[in-house]
């Protein structure tokens, strides 16, 4: 079916008049949606499986892990505080407000919103948002990607079979379709993907002054630091199988490693033998290491790893055919070089040596570029690590660990600058979908006269002496 500014515009209305009946704001609905859409995820979670591996070569268990596993928790989670998350908050009003006695604060959804998902993560960078927007009371519009095409007819046939589109509905189609959307008036809308794209998605909400939650994977990258004094195996370790997972495609991925040169190659030893132990000596022949998105996508790839080729220490092969390109280390690069300034979202991972004397250099480099959406480092220096991950400017990290931030359960995911705006994820996520709303409940008995006229004589300066009182 072709999609037209028509067809959009019938939808948005239609959503609307839905949100207009007042019937989002019932907490029961709201936990009915959700225990459908997990009814619907659990229903075709083969489907889903098998979409993914379609699109992006997932095997059935990186499917889980990635995606199906962690959407349901989260769902769940956002199901199971929902009641208590909506509640309205009951404040003392203050002596200013006399005799008001209470201030209550309601968290009340926006309306329509329009969520707009990439292809890395189809499934859950699509199914979490839209239950945070539920949760919040709103309707829900989701713009899919037209990359992950399997992923998308999934999305397409379980929320049609689930929900009546007044309500939420899918929507695929190109950057043209996303265009048309962004025509329209949305009360709120939550992109995830490039800074570029986002940076088009602002453009387009200020016509209208919507506000807006931005993923984004940054400028110039996620870095990971490692300091002389790391424990190198078990860095190598978890670099390796983060590298590895969806094929480098992950916004809060890996894009460059700085690792002091008095370890350096000690380091890279260990990271090509955990390469090896992970996947095997041939990647792109390994059926559960996954692919590139497209045909594009691989090219770019391979034609950067061709720039760095007298630099590739491990890997620098790919397959075409199947879009697979090893996970390959490009080794030694300068910390101003064009591959470690701008987000890669491939397997090339460039490796960047510095004298471990000169960490502060380093760390001043990297705050003076765009906001990762990550920060990774690996010491044991516990206090250098606290005061590097309390001082820098990044969307989250770890600390001699990789991406499990995203997964610690009632904590914001988010990013800054080139890297985001806005959070979601358990609370943050019923939050970025509602706004509060500030309703002081009057008195018709004891009102003073203090705010009334005549502000001048002597009623005046007595008015001005008890007012200093009270709030002095």
């Amino acid at each position: 079916m072709e999609i037209t500014k028509d067809f959009i515009s019938n939808i948005v209305n239609k959503q609307r008049t839905f949100f207009r009946t007042g019937k989002t704001l019932d907490i029961d609905f709201r936990k009915k949606m959700l225990n459908d859409l997990l009814d619907s995820i659990k229903t075709h979670e083969t489907e889903l499986e098998e979409a993914l591996h379609a699109d992006l070569g997932r095997s059935p268990m990186e499917a889980q892990l990635c995606d199906i596993a962690p959407a349901i928790a989260e769902i769940k989670d956002i199901r199971d505080h929902v009641r208590r998350w909506a509640r309205p908050e009951r404040h003392l009003s203050g002596i200013a407000c006399f005799p008001s006695i209470w201030t209550r604060v309601y968290k009340m959804p926006y309306g329509v919103t329009l969520v707009i998902s990439p292809f890395n993560f189809p499934i859950y960078l699509s199914l979490v948002v839209a239950a945070s927007s539920i949760a919040g009371g709103n309707t829900v519009i989701l713009k899919t990607s037209s990359k992950s095409k399997a992923c998308t007819d999934v999305l397409k046939k379980m929320i049609s079979e689930t929900f009546p589109e007044e309500f939420m509905t899918v929507i695929d189609g190109g950057h043209d379709v996303a265009d048309m959307l962004l025509e329209e008036r949305f009360d709120k809308i939550f992109y995830t993907g490039s800074p570029k794209i986002g940076s088009h998605v602002m453009e387009k909400a200020a016509a209208n002054l919507t506000p807006v939650a931005l993923e984004l994977g940054g400028e110039t990258g996620n870095w990971c630091v490692i300091r002389k004094d790391a424990d190198l195996k078990d860095a190598a370790r978890k670099i390796a199988f983060f590298k590895m997972m969806n094929s480098g495609q992950i916004c809060i991925n890996i894009n460059q490693i700085a690792v002091a040169s008095e370890v350096a190659d000690d380091f890279l030893k260990e990271l090509k033998d955990a390469f090896v132990s992970q996947i095997g000596e041939s990647a792109i022949s390994n059926p559960e290491y996954p692919h590139l998105i497209n045909k594009g996508a691989y090219d770019k790839c391979a034609n950067e790893a061709d720039q760095y080729r007298d630099r590739i220490v491990f890997g620098g092969k790919g397959d075409p055919d199947s879009l697979r390109y090893e996970p390959t280390i490009i080794y030694p690069v300068k910390i101003d070089e064009p591959i470690v300034l701008h987000e890669l979202f491939c397997p090339l991972l460039p490796v960047v040596p510095f004298e471990d004397s000169k960490i502060d250099d380093l760390m001043d480099t990297i705050a003076e570029r765009e906001h990762g959406l990550s920060l990774y480092v690996f010491t044991r220096d516990m206090k250098w690590a606290k005061k590097v991950m309390s001082s820098q400017q990044y969307g989250g990290g770890c600390v001699n660990e990789v991406c499990l931030h995203l997964m610690s359960k009632g904590t914001p995911f988010n990013g800054t600058g080139h890297s985001g705006m806005g959070a979601y994820h358990g609370v943050w996520g019923f939050r970025e979908f509602t706004h509060p709303s500030t309703v002081l409940y009057g008195s018709t008995k004891f009102n003073l006269s203090l705010r009334e006229h005549p502000y001048s004589g002597e009623k005046g300066e007595k008015k001005k002496k008890l007012l200093k009182t009270l709030l002095g």
